[in-house]
């Protein structure tokens, strides 16, 4: 007795049997023609990290006496630390990194947060579960670009409230960095995980 469609999608799926898929159900977009765009944002984006954190940054404590910059220091920072950094970086100096601000430090996290964006769209077809992945980056993006304008303020001149605001964005910062790059790691993995799951129930 031949099975009916209603059998057929519960046991492989609605577009199995014919049936038309719900907003939840849809696939993921074409894989291939998404990674002609997904693989070269990685690389600009790691690029973009290992240009702005690891080296520009860096290279910044040669105008600061080898104190680090406040987007380096995970743990945030007080009052002392940024006084410390206005006496030791003149006027060119905070100029220069205020301008790193604006050029690496706002690439960086738009590239990242749109090749990440692209890595969900393409891996995960539930909305729902999309949104979920999504939420970190978006917040990650808001809150670097944030972040740039909060220290550049405090070091033009530091007060109790513009310090405390600018540490609180810089711990977010790399939380929400940590948070959205493991995001990006379930949208890999937890689709390979369901599938395998579904055909374990099926045999």
């Amino acid at each position: 007795m031949g099975k009916t469609r209603a059998q057929i999608a519960r046991k492989h799926g609605p577009a199995a049997a014919g049936l038309p898929l719900s907003s939840g159900d849809r696939p993921a977009l074409p894989r291939h023609n998404g990674n002609l765009i997904l693989i070269p944002a990685i690389a600009a984006a790691l690029f973009l990290f290992w240009y702005f954190h690891l080296l520009t940054l860096s290279q910044m404590t040669q105008l600061s006496g080898g104190l680090a910059m406040p987007d380096m220091l995970i743990g945030g920072y007080d009052a002392a630390v940024i006084d410390r950094l206005r006496s030791a970086m003149d006027a060119d100096a905070l100029g220069q990194l205020s301008y790193v601000h604006k050029t690496a430090g706002t690439l960086f996290p738009l590239l990242f947060g749109l090749a990440w964006l692209l890595l969900v769209l393409l891996f995960v077809s539930r909305r729902g579960l999309r949104w979920l992945l999504w939420s970190p980056v978006l917040l990650f993006v808001a809150v670097d670009l944030w972040e740039n304008v909060a220290i550049d303020a405090a070091l033009a001149g530091p007060d109790g409230g513009s310090v405390a605001l600018a540490s609180a964005l810089t711990v977010s910062r790399w939380i929400l960095f940590a948070v959205s790059c493991a995001a990006g790691l379930a949208a890999v993995l937890l689709p390979r995980a369901v599938r395998s799951a579904r055909v374990k129930t099926v045999s």
